[in-house]
């Protein structure tokens, strides 16, 4: 289940009248109200840290097509959207995309940001497979079984190095991986040792999974900025508190399936979401795309098309309701 943030509580004043005694005492006086508590210190509501669908039983998540729900928070003095990201188990690219405007090292004290803790299923899950959307820089993983599904934000590959897409399976599982570096990577920087051993200076992190496609590699990462941006040689690099959890779920001869669905559509209790994410990379205009998935859907009856324009001129990176409501 989510596991969530609860608010710091007010601290409460406790005063004590004491009395002093004698043989012939003046009268004790009333003992006085002790005065208010202090105002609590402002917190961040309860928001949800979503890895796994909330689902009561297994079965309960069959067709689950969109997860979690989007959360708001105010911003205290000292917090960054970097910071909050991490927190959340957001890409720096999610929180970045959800509050424009924000600064993301100083965002205004006492504003409001937006948590885009909730995603549209990609329509390449399948049970028992992983599956990583390059245009939202986030990977999920399917249960063989009815369950819940599981996502996590990842880092991808930067300009020239751009992680790869198409069908692949986990091939090797290692702990505490030395890193080996390419030809391709020392000729950058030369000065790179022929092996870097397992510890906190090694950017493979504590786990990798190595895929059926020359070096490229599910792995942890010695520079967490880096997860929600293009960032790497072209491996996926997640949290470092996040792939241990992914490593022990995904057995050796999972299949990957990385793709890019900049624009994905699902409906949950009768509503209907799009979740739009502009990616140059996919080649698509964006409009033209979401009406086609959802007539492709039989849903064009049930969209309001003020909405889905609004959500498209928009894109904020999460499901937004584009049901149109008929009174």
């Amino acid at each position: 289940m989510p596991m969530r943030i609860h608010p710091r509580p007010g601290a409460w004043l406790l005063l004590a009248v004491l009395g002093a005694g004698c043989a012939q005492a003046p009268p004790r006086p009333e003992p006085k109200e002790p005065p208010p508590p202090p105002a609590a210190v402002a917190g961040p509501p309860p928001c949800p840290i979503v890895q796994v669908a909330a689902c009561d039983t297994p079965g309960e998540c069959t067709g689950v097509e969109v997860i979690g729900d989007v959360c708001y928070r105010t911003v205290l003095p000292g917090d960054s959207l970097i910071e909050m990201a991490r927190q959340y188990d957001l890409g720096f690219n999610e929180i970045e995309a959800a509050n424009p405007g924000q600064d993301a090292f100083v965002p205004k004290a006492g504003s409001t940001v937006t948590l885009p803790t909730s995603w549209i299923v990609p329509r390449a899950a399948a049970p028992g497979r992983v599956v990583v959307n390059l245009s939202e820089m986030r990977l999920f993983h399917f249960p063989k079984t009815p369950g819940p599904a599981m996502t996590f934000p990842v880092g991808i590959g930067t300009e020239g190095w751009a992680t790869p897409v198409g069908t692949f399976k986990v091939i090797q599982k290692q702990v505490n991986p030395p890193w080996y570096p390419p030809a391709s990577i020392r000729r950058e920087e030369p000065d790179l040792p022929a092996m870097v051993p397992p510890g906190p200076d090694n950017p493979l992190g504590t786990h990798a999974l190595r895929l059926s496609k020359g070096s490229i590699l599910i792995h942890g990462t010695d520079t967490p900025f880096g997860v929600g941006r293009r960032a790497s040689h072209g491996c996926l690099r997640l949290y470092p508190e996040d792939i241990p959890v992914l490593f022990e779920r995904v057995p050796v001869g999972t299949e990957v399936r990385i793709v890019r669905e900049p624009v994905k559509v699902g409906v949950r209790a009768g509503r209907v979401f799009v979740e739009i994410h502009p990616d140059e990379d996919a080649r698509v205009d964006l409009a033209s795309e979401a009406r086609k998935l959802i007539v492709k859907r039989g849903l064009s009856g049930s969209v309001d098309p003020a909405k889905l324009a609004g959500a498209i001129a928009d894109p904020r990176g999460f499901p937004v309701d584009v049901t149109e409501d008929r009174s």
